[in-house]
């Protein structure tokens, strides 16, 4: 699928309300992250942490962030957290997150598939990462891209 087609489809304003409703309750971070490079036969959850790292959200106070890496022209798609984060989930929860996920995206109804893997993300964090008082948002809630 074409990024352009990819993202007509989905409602950003809905992510990143849900990205905020997800921060709301944890210090921890959430980004989505949409891909118009193939990934010319390397896995997604490479890319997927590579993007994390340019990113940036390795330096979040905690180590706590997520991102939604997807990738519309391979019809694929990651979904990896920091150091912190994988600790407390392990590798069952990132399988069950992505299986959830898939279920929405097959029907192509992405905006779905995407605010159910960040308000369960968002679930995950808030029990591991409860919100402080002084905690602030430290990266854009927006759908992210590269170009």
């Amino acid at each position: 699928m074409k990024t352009d087609d990819f993202l007509a489809q989905i409602d950003e304003a809905r992510v990143a309300e849900a990205v905020r409703a997800a921060e709301r309750r944890t210090s921890g971070e959430v980004r989505v992250f949409v891909s118009r490079c193939p990934l010319r036969g390397r896995a997604a959850d490479a890319r997927a942490q590579e993007e994390f790292r340019r990113l940036d959200m390795v330096s979040t106070t905690e180590r706590n962030g997520v991102l939604f890496y997807l990738v519309p022209a391979d019809q694929a798609f990651a979904v990896v957290g920091d150091d912190a984060v994988h600790a407390k989930c392990g590798a069952a929860f990132w399988a069950e997150l992505a299986g959830a996920m898939e279920q929405d995206f097959a029907r192509s109804d992405f905006t779905a598939g995407l605010v159910a893997g960040i308000a369960r993300a968002g679930e995950l964090l808030a029990a591991h990462f409860p919100r402080h008082d002084d905690d602030r948002n430290e990266l854009p809630d927006g759908i992210a891209h590269d170009w």
